[in-house]
């Protein structure tokens, strides 16, 4: 399970630090993430424990799957004043070279522009980095924000789900992207 220098580096843009995420990130995104309204059209639950989170963090430091066919690529969203806005993820399939991309940003930080301009940023990166040849996304259908942003990034709707889920009482449908 080698890793690239690439899966360590760290990604600036004008206004954001996309650090790779380590167990020591915990501490700092935790009260980004217990804000249980982030968690809308996700089917994740807060993380309860500071030290929930720091466990959860360490096992990503691998930055690969156990079978060493996937590259799990996270980022902690930091502003160049120190300040957390949430996280982006890519899922790389290292044989079909597919990366599946997803993004949190955290409620006081939703529609400024963080979202896309990490993405903006790191889909670039990681098509020089692995040869990425498609990007895709999974977002649920009533998520309006983010459907927005993958198509402003220039992502086609390929298909529609239903019933893909179910969770906090609710059935949800998904839309699948590709760029």
């Amino acid at each position: 399970m080698t890793t690239t220098p690439f899966d360590s580096a760290i990604l600036s843009t004008a206004r954001i630090r996309l650090e790779p995420l380590v167990a020591a990130h915990a501490a700092t995104l935790f009260e980004g993430l217990i804000d249980p309204a982030n968690y809308r059209y996700i089917p994740q639950e807060p993380p309860a424990t500071v030290d929930d989170l720091t466990g959860r963090y360490r096992k990503l430091e691998s930055r690969r799957s156990p079978d060493g066919t996937e590259a799990w690529l996270n980022w902690a969203l930091m502003g160049l004043d120190g300040k957390s806005h949430g996280y982006v993820q890519a899922t790389v399939n290292l044989i079909s070279k597919e990366a599946w991309i997803a993004y949190f940003v955290f409620s006081p930080s939703q529609r400024l522009g963080y979202a896309k301009e990490a993405l903006g940023g790191l889909l670039p990166a990681l098509r020089e980095a692995y040869g990425i040849v498609k990007f895709n996304a999974e977002i649920d259908t009533r998520n309006i924000a983010s459907i927005r942003l993958v198509e402003s990034l220039g992502f086609a709707r390929i298909r529609h789900v239903e019933n893909a889920d179910e969770f906090k009482g609710a059935i949800s449908d998904e839309y699948h992207y590709s760029l």
